[in-house]
C-alpha cells in the first residue's frame, strides 16, 4: 500500500472526521445548487413579511418578505467561496515567504521574519476594519465593477489574506529549516542545484502536508472573520447575501423573529465545527505517516 493510500485509509477510519467531511460536502453541494434548489434570494414580497415556515417558504421570510432558505443557500455560496479562496491565497503567500526565508537565510530570513512578527503583533480585528473601510472607488474602477459580486468577494479575500499568511509562513520556515538538513537536499546542492530548484523540487514536497493541514484548519477561522466584518457592515454588502450580513439584517428583528438570526448563526457554527473536525482528522492521518 502506497503512503497516499495509507493516509486515506487512516482518514476514512476516523468516523467523526469522515462525518464532518460529509457535512461539508453536503453544505457545499447545497450552496452550489442554490440557483436550482431555491427561489430568487432578492425577490421581495411585502405582503408576506416575517411569515412562519410554510411549503412555499420552508424557513419563513425575512423583514422584506424574502425567502430565508434562498438567502441562506446563496449566502453559503459567498461565505464558503470567501473562506476557500482566502485560505488558499493566504497559504500561497505564507508558503512563498516561508520557503524564501528558510532557504535563503541571512538577511532575507531576518527581514521576512521581522515582517511576519510585525503583522502578527498588530491587533487583527481593528486592522481588518481599517483595511475594509478603505474606499475602493479611489482605485479608478467603474461603478459596475465595484458593485459586481466578483469584486465584493475578491475584496474580502485580499483583505483577510493580507493578514492571514503569517502562521503558514512560520510553519513553512520551520519545516524548511528541518528539511534542509536531510540527505537528499544536501545531495541536490552538492551537484549544483540552484536555490529555486532546491525549493521547488526538494523542499516544497516535504512541507506540503503541514501546509495542507494549516490551510484546512484556517477555513473555519476565515468564515468567522468574514462573518464579523459583514456583521459590522464592512464585509459583503447587501443586496448580495452572506451569512454574516444575514446576521446583521436580523439584529433589528431578534425580539419578534429570532429564527432570522438562528439560521445563519447555525450555518456558521456547523460549518466551522465541521471544518475544524475534518482538519483535525487530516492532521492525525498525515502525522501518523512519519511513524510508519
Amino acid at each position: 500500500m502506497s503512503p497516499a493510500q495509507r493516509i486515506l485509509a487512516r482518514f476514512l477510519a476516523d468516523r467523526p472526521a469522515l462525518a464532518a467531511l460529509a457535512v461539508l460536502v453536503a453544505l457545499t453541494m447545497a450552496a452550489l445548487g442554490a440557483p436550482w434548489l431555491a427561489q430568487d434570494p432578492e425577490a421581495l414580497d411585502l405582503a408576506a413579511m416575517l411569515t412562519a415556515p410554510s411549503w412555499d417558504h420552508p424557513l419563513g421570510t425575512d423583514e422584506l418578505g424574502r425567502d430565508v432558505l434562498a438567502r441562506l443557500l446563496h449566502g453559503g455560496r459567498v461565505s464558503l467561496a470567501v473562506a476557500g479562496a482566502t485560505a488558499g491565497l493566504a497559504a500561497l503567500l505564507g508558503t512563498l515567504i516561508g520557503l524564501l526565508s528558510g532557504t535563503l537565510g541571512g538577511r532575507v530570513d531576518a527581514g521576512l521574519m521581522r515582517l511576519t512578527d510585525g503583522v502578527m503583533a498588530l491587533p487583527l480585528l481593528p486592522l481588518l476594519i481599517v483595511l475594509a473601510a478603505i474606499d475602493p472607488a479611489k482605485l479608478g474602477l467603474s461603478a459596475e465593477a465595484l458593485n459586481s459580486e466578483g469584486f465584493a468577494i475578491g475584496r474580502i479575500v485580499v483583505i483577510v489574506a493580507l493578514v492571514g499568511w503569517t502562521q503558514v509562513a512560520r510553519l513553512v520556515r520551520a519545516e524548511t529549516l528541518s528539511v534542509q538538513a536531510r540527505d537528499h537536499v544536501r545531495a541536490a546542492r552538492a551537484i549544483g542545484a540552484g536555490p529555486v530548484r532546491v525549493m521547488l523540487r526538494h523542499i516544497l514536497p516535504d512541507v506540503a502536508s503541514p501546509v495542507i493541514v494549516a490551510t484546512t484548519l484556517s477555513v473555519g477561522h476565515v468564515i468567522l472573520i468574514e462573518s464579523a466584518l459583514s456583521f459590522l457592515g464592512l464585509g459583503v454588502r447587501p443586496p448580495l447575501a452572506s451569512w454574516g450580513n444575514m446576521l446583521t439584517g436580523a439584529v433589528g428583528t431578534v425580539a419578534s423573529a429570532p429564527t432570522l438570526a438562528l439560521w445563519p448563526g447555525l450555518a456558521i457554527l456547523v460549518t466551522v465545527l465541521a471544518v475544524n473536525r475534518a482538519g483535525d482528522g487530516l492532521q492525525r492521518a498525515l502525522d501518523q505517516r512519519s511513524r510508519d
